[in-house]
């Protein structure tokens, strides 16, 4: 028989339980504080359900109620150097962590609020609502909070998206060598998220100062912890990847501190990430006012034992045992902070017009300009403003051949010599001289710390750079392997990096470069082998490089580099082994944003590429004598830097274009730029744009599949002809 040898996990796990001790010992100041801070949220979420109740807010209002003690409780134990980000039902969190920063040294329950405090209440009800006095802009409304000045870096509509992105935070308050933690606020749903674990993989290898605050409410909207998971001890999510997890109750804030303040403590110290679970439960159902029970899936006796356990009535009833504050005291201050809830709603409520009495509505000059719509998908580029920009056309500086993958190693060291601030992460780029391509030679040794060696989990790593990008003391490079992996890591390209500068209000840079290889013709099929540019160019907030020549490279990477948008580079394998004019020694110029190449003049059609195509198509172009064709090199293919200007004089002169492109047509960038040539240039077209794609199926790793399944020289040599006959 064999033997079977318990295994124990190497990291501690314990639940705190505070004691009535504990209650004694606790300090007036911080039950005082803890107090007023849970009257403030509670009041403050009460009357955001008053005003749902009433049609004055437009979306989701996701109450915190109940669930007040976790944040009050965990918050009182940061300060405003710490970061924190939260979920969809975030206003207890963000509450929390502002008033704490505007009141450091502690809140009065029965004193009138500052008028910080009164900023804080006013510009978060203005957000929720939708308007242009909230903190960004009346964009982010209820479920995407921001305010970094006080280490709120913003609350996350999608279930567990927020969580790689406090992971980048704490790189970041590590990297910068202060003892600043993160904390990332998400319940029992997002405890099954892939993003989430990998993060706290990710966290654990690193060993980042990040607690994994988990809020288990007990539901995701109406489905049971228990019917989600065979562990509903949800902390022990930690020992997997061996992280220190306290699990506590969340109804008794002191406790909550009380784990939180150790769960800080083993960060500060460097001894890695955290996990603290607290067992909680909201009183109303997902959104709005109403109780579970009233949709069917609560019974009335559970939802009374929780409401037994409030988290105001425990600390209202130990300040009042303790001597405190006395009972009429404790309801004095709900009295209280109702009343300014009034007062504060006022500002941006009046009487509606011609209504019944106590109607209201939004006072109309409290609405953003609809002319504001767009304003901040990206930056404005005044970082450019003392850029050493070269001329869009010909050779800036001294060049020489050079081998295309040696232009994309060089003019990293040059960057991240004259720029401590820049990071490269990916899978294998710190290993075998160079990772898979070559494109970090070198580095690794040169710059300790700072080529970053990842898990294989995109979502993570990426969601990571997001969050080290939105800190904004650092500039990440991530390197994905192959363009596909963009998939893995959607929810935290489109959803989270490409709408966070807009989504928050339009001011804030997220300065982030994603490298991206095109790896078609290399047999490596379907799954590694797409050009992502047309699904790119469909996401609002990045903008796109797609270099053809090692010159351009290095000019387009140090203007990717200096630009306060996310980038994505695109990198074709056919490229990397070429070689082709680079420079000799300056690798500090930077190409202008939005101006392409003419790679030939010519006065019969308007050829249009990017990328590896465009070798094919100066190679097709250059063998035959039928049609004298112009042919444009785009660089940057995003809505916002297209070079427009250069294509309209050229299909002027020409007058019928083509776009020449190697992928798959389902994905096909061209698609979308011939529908914007002919809504633009319509006047000046004899012809409808012609266009040369590969096939609707992704490349197969039969070579004769692969090929047919991808455009080249021959069929832009074919599109040619063919147009040389009409």
């Amino acid at each position: 028989m064999p033997e079977h040898l318990p295994l124990a996990p190497a990291a501690p796990w314990v639940e705190l339980v505070a004691t009535t001790d504990d209650w004694d010992a606790a300090d007036p100041t911080l039950l005082r504080t803890m107090y007023a801070q849970l009257v403030w949220i509670r009041t403050f979420e009460q009357y955001v359900l008053d005003l749902a109740a009433a049609g004055l807010i437009h979306g989701p209002a996701h109450s915190s109620i109940g669930q007040e003690g976790g944040a009050v409780g965990s918050v009182l134990a940061l300060t405003s150097a710490d970061s924190v980000n939260g979920s969809h039902r975030g206003h207890h969190q963000f509450l929390a962590k502002a008033l704490h920063h505007v009141a450091p040294e502690g809140l009065d329950p029965l004193a009138a609020p500052s008028d910080d405090v009164r900023d804080v209440l006013l510009k978060t009800l203005a957000e929720i609502c939708g308007l242009d006095r909230g903190w960004t802009h009346g964009r982010g409304g209820s479920m995407h909070l921001q305010w970094k000045a006080a280490g709120a870096m913003g609350t996350n509509a999608i279930v567990g998206g927020g969580v790689p992105q406090a992971a980048g935070f704490a790189w970041s308050h590590r990297q910068d060598g202060t003892d600043a933690v993160s904390v990332t606020y998400f319940g029992d749903g997002a405890v099954n998220i892939g993003s989430t674990l990998e993060t706290m993989n990710l966290a654990g290898a690193w060993a980042l100062p990040v607690c994994f605050f988990i809020e288990n409410n007990q539901y995701a909207v109406s489905t049971n912890v228990r019917e989600a998971t065979a562990e509903p001890r949800l902390s022990a999510r930690g020992l997997g990847f061996n992280l220190a997890s306290w699990k506590v109750d969340g109804m008794d804030p002191l406790a909550v501190h009380l784990a939180m303040t150790e769960a800080v403590e083993h960060m500060r110290s460097g001894k890695g990430p955290t996990v603290v679970e607290v067992d909680t439960y909201r009183f109303f159902h997902q959104n709005g006012g109403f109780a579970g029970s009233a949709f069917g899936y609560r019974e009335k006796e559970e939802e009374k034992a929780w409401r037994a356990r409030d988290p105001l009535a425990q600390v209202a009833g130990h300040l009042q045992r303790r001597g405190i504050m006395s009972a009429e005291e404790t309801a004095e201050a709900v009295t209280r902070a109702k009343a300014v809830l009034e007062e504060v709603g006022s500002v941006v409520l009046e009487p509606l017009p011609g209504g019944k009495p106590g109607q209201r509505r939004i006072r109309p000059d409290e609405w953003p300009d609809p002319a504001w719509v767009d304003v901040g998908v990206r930056g404005d580029l005044s970082e450019f403003d003392d850029a050493p920009v070269v001329d869009p056309q010909g050779h800036a500086v001294p060049v020489q051949e050079t081998k295309f993958i040696d232009a994309v190693a060089g003019v990293m060291a040059r960057r991240m010599e004259t720029d401590e601030g820049v990071v490269v992460m990916g899978e294998d780029v710190h290993r075998l001289n160079g990772g898979t391509n070559g494109a970090t030679r070198g580095l690794p040794d040169r710059f300790p710390g700072r080529i970053l060696g990842t898990p294989i989990s995109e979502n993570a790593f990426a969601g990571l750079a997001g969050g080290i990008a939105l800190d904004g003391r650092f500039t990440p490079v991530v390197e994905f392997m192959y363009a596909d992996f963009m998939w893995v890591a959607a929810d935290q390209l489109f959803n989270q990096i490409g709408k966070a500068r807009h989504m928050y209000g339009g001011d804030g840079a997220v300065p982030l470069v994603l490298r991206s290889k095109v790896a078609m013709g290399t047999g490596y099929g379907s799954q590694h082998s797409m050009d992502p540019a047309g699904v790119f160019a469909t996401a609002p907030g990045w903008r796109i490089v797609a270099p053809s020549t090692p010159y351009d490279y290095v000019g387009l990477m140090n203007a990717a580099l200096r630009c306060q948008d996310p980038v994505v580079v695109l990198e074709h394998v056919d490229l990397y082994t070429s070689s082709g004019p680079g420079p000799v020694d300056d690798y500090d110029y930077c190409l202008p944003v939005g101006k392409a190449a003419v790679r030939r003049e010519g006065s019969d059609l308007t050829v249009i590429s990017y990328l590896g195509m465009t070798p094919y198509v100066m190679e097709a172009v250059a063998e035959q004598d039928q049609v004298d064709a112009e042919v444009i090199d785009l660089r940057w293919l995003d809505r916002a830097s297209i070079d427009w200007e250069t294509i309209e004089a050229s299909i002027t002169k020409t007058n019928q274009v083509l776009i020449a492109e190697q992928g798959a047509v389902g994905t096909s960038y061209g698609g979308w730029l011939a529908d914007e040539i002919h809504r633009r240039f319509f006047d000046l077209l004899d012809a409808p744009v012609w266009r040369v794609t590969g096939a609707e199926a992704s490349p197969s790793i039969s070579k004769v599949l692969e090929r047919a399944a991808i455009a080249q020289k021959d069929e832009v040599a074919a599109a040619l002809a063919e147009i040389a006959g009409y």
